[in-house]
């Protein structure tokens, strides 16, 4: 998918901005708080119909303004060898209003979505940024959060079977609250190691509807990870220079237990602790230096080029395909060598990669990594104006 054009008004501190973009790479250079994330934020916003650092719709329009707008126009890239366009209609216009005490409008074309995650997995995208740290340096949701929104991309029932197990752990939570109120004196009279006949009952259906869509979330997240591995470590090793060894593991309580079984097991203690302890909201990625955890011995260059290649290997396909993510990188090269720069720069525009948007500060280092050619262009960012292309 390529961006061929797109609309910015009142969005964060793009008050107007129009931009014909390349096929390949599209670099904006400026000072820092210029405005050149939040150009990002804006296509990012059109792939996943919200903000990648604000939620809150409202608090992405420009200060003083009741509304805010984002448009693109995208194409379908050619066929790899036949110059043809994917089976698709031949472009496509997403637009995205946000206004003041008003619900967020999303269009693809004149039709407005009735639900927002239809619209996930049209325009595949992937972001990297300096928030990824937080992949490494938080818990393990954020690390599932990763999985789950590019796993999302390619499997539109993933999404809606996510949606339904975590709104059953939500109601299971609740009832386990309820009933540990109850059995430490706070609602009615209750002890703490009997239930009702009711209470039975409920934990039994919410448990019975958890099973299906924890199974089937497992299963797509085994299916990604065991083809994301050796795309990562292969990423990885060209990065580096094959320097170091580093490995990524899926660890899930299904890996050797039946959830419906251990749902009904951990009741009781599930009841003092207030939440569901079992299930594949408690997924993990183990994130291995050798062999030992990343957080613990790795510099802060391994820990970045160890992000990158992860982000990397989420966004590469076969050269063959047509419909390669749009990949953004934020800010990349900070606390990266001289050579890891060079290496990236030349991974990211081989045939594995689709369009590419990149910031930085030094528009003569962005000139010198991205050469002259007729696919690529630099936009200057200066408080939030888009000066380009160039």
């Amino acid at each position: 998918m390529i961006l061929e054009e797109i609309e910015i008004l009142n969005y964060k501190n793009i008050r107007q901005a129009k931009m014909q973009l390349k096929p390949k790479v599209n670099a904006l250079v400026g000072l820092n708080g210029q405005g050149k994330t939040n150009v990002l934020d804006a296509i990012y916003l059109m792939s996943f119909t919200k903000s990648a650092f604000n939620t809150i719709d409202s608090q992405n329009i420009t200060h003083g303004e009741e509304m805010a707008m984002v448009q693109g126009r995208y194409a379908f890239a050619p066929i790899a060898a036949k110059g043809e366009t994917a089976n698709e209609e031949d472009e496509i216009v997403i637009t995205c209003g946000l206004k003041r005490g008003q619900k967020k409008q999303f269009r693809r074309g004149k039709k407005e979505y009735k639900r927002m995650t239809d619209h996930i997995g049209l325009i595949p995208l992937v972001m990297i940024s300096p928030e990824d740290g937080q992949l490494i340096a938080e818990g393990s949701d954020e690390r599932r959060r990763f999985m789950d929104q590019v796993i999302a991309q390619q499997d539109k029932r993933y999404l809606e079977e996510l949606q339904r197990y975590n709104a059953l752990v939500k109601q299971r939570n609740a009832l386990l609250k309820a009933n540990g109120e109850r059995a430490n004196g706070q609602v009615g009279v209750g002890a703490p190691d009997r239930w009702t006949k009711t209470d039975e009952t409920l934990f039994e259906v919410i448990e019975e509807q958890m099973v299906a869509p924890a199974e089937y979330i497992y299963k797509q997240r085994k299916v990604f990870i065991e083809a994301f591995v050796p795309k990562f470590e292969q990423i990885y090793r060209e990065v580096s220079g094959d320097k170091e060894q580093v490995s990524l593991r899926y660890v899930s309580q299904l890996d050797n237990r039946d959830l419906r079984e251990a749902l009904q097991r951990t009741r009781q203690r599930d009841l003092l602790l207030g939440w569901t302890s079992q299930g594949v909201h408690k997924d993990e990625i183990e994130m291995l230096l050798g062999e030992y955890p990343l957080k613990r011995v790795g510099s802060q260059g391994q820990q970045k080029t160890y992000l990158l290649a992860m982000k990397l290997a989420a966004a590469a396909r076969d050269t063959q395909e047509p419909n390669k993510p749009i990949l953004l990188l934020d800010d990349i090269f900070d606390k990266l060598d001289s050579e890891r720069v060079e290496r990236i720069v030349e991974l990211v525009r081989s045939e594995r990669f689709g369009q590419i948007f990149i910031t930085d500060t030094d528009r003569q280092h962005l000139t010198q990594l991205i050469g002259t050619q007729d696919d690529s262009c630099i936009f200057q960012v200066r408080e939030g104006e888009v000066i380009g292309n160039q």
